[in-house]
């Protein structure tokens, strides 16, 4: 199988997915398919330039001649979504039209097209304030923000679409996924407040919430491991964690990001916005996934959560390529 639709695949995630499918798979033809929102033609530039990839630039949320391109696919990625949890606090019918609507409308055109592969980004959010730490894929599902709500429809829709027309589908719960070509999250918002204000650091909630955090390398690897392995004989829909095994506080990521600029005396501002301190409504302030249904495939992170936010926050900084 050698020709995929990367939906999203001028983001973050999306566009590291991208660079293994050209530079390690050597995929025959890969179609990036992205409104450019949040993404970005400079993550995929090259590749467009040497003609191994080509973009598709349209909304998923309409449909429109973009389901064209899913004819004879192999693999459909689909990483297109609002990755901004908080937007959904203010703004919920966002997180439902990029995130429901267009799963909708991508599995329509799956149907439509005979494609019958399909790995969706889903997110450890779908678990909501887990009473099980580490959180295993069997946990039930009870999200508390309209993203991790979206995530968790759009899993639904994916199952029923592999019952009912034959689909073979990996559900992917990611943690949070960190490293370069990230324009959003704790490390970006740290290093762009301390520019601004290298004396002073606001942090949202108390500093205690702690989560685990894996580098964007680590996640791909695992991702590609995982559609190797296990999406040409899944039965229907497999649903994996895809984290790391240890966690980190936001007070150690920001000891980490003042590091990192070399910084000294900054003084952290702690804004609590809920009683028990976590950054915002809807925000999960413990996330551990059990991770050992993929680990008994064989993967492991190369990099721990520390090593990870070290590392990204190196390369937001721009001092790793």
């Amino acid at each position: 199988m050698s020709r995929f639709i990367v939906t999203g695949g001028a983001g973050f995630i999306g566009s590291h997915l991208v660079d293994y499918l050209v530079e390690r798979l050597r995929a025959e033809e890969v179609i990036i398919i992205d409104n450019l929102s949040s993404g970005s033609l400079v993550n995929i530039k090259g590749h467009l330039e040497k003609g191994v990839a080509r973009l598709v630039e349209a909304d998923l949320v309409r449909e429109g001649e973009w389901v064209k391109a899913f004819r004879d696919v192999d693999i459909v990625f689909h990483y297109a979504a609002n990755p901004e949890v908080r937007v959904s606090t203010v703004e919920p019918r966002i997180h439902f039209d990029n995130n429901v609507v267009a799963t909708f409308n991508v599995l329509e055109a799956m149907r439509v097209s005979d494609v019958k592969g399909i790995v969706f980004a889903s997110s450890s959010t779908v678990y909501g304030e887990p009473s099980v730490i580490p959180t295993p894929e069997d946990h039930p599902l009870k999200p508390i923000s309209v993203y991790g709500a979206s995530k968790l429809a759009s899993e639904a829709l994916i199952q029923a679409y592999c019952e009912l027309y034959g689909f073979k589908a990996l559900i992917l719960r990611y943690a949070n996924i960190i490293g370069a070509r990230s324009n959003h999250g704790v490390i970006v918002d740290f290093i762009n407040k301390l520019r601004a204000d290298p004396s002073r650091l606001e942090i949202l909630g108390d500093g205690t919430q702690r989560k685990s955090y894996l580098h964007v390398s680590d996640a791909v690897e695992a991702t590609m491991h995982l559609v190797a392995s296990r999406l040409g004989a899944a039965r229907g829909a497999e649903v994996y964690n895809i984290g790391n095994r240890d966690w980190v506080t936001v007070t150690e990521i920001a000891d980490i990001v003042v590091d990192e600029m070399g910084l000294k005396s900054v003084e952290y501002v702690f804004k609590r916005t809920t009683p028990d301190g976590r950054g915002w409504p809807g925000d999960v302030k413990l996330m551990l996934l059990d991770t050992k249904r993929l680990e008994s495939l064989g993967w492991r992170p190369k990099l721990s959560s520390r090593d990870a936010v070290r590392k990204a926050a190196r390369e937001v900084l721009g001092k790793e390529h």
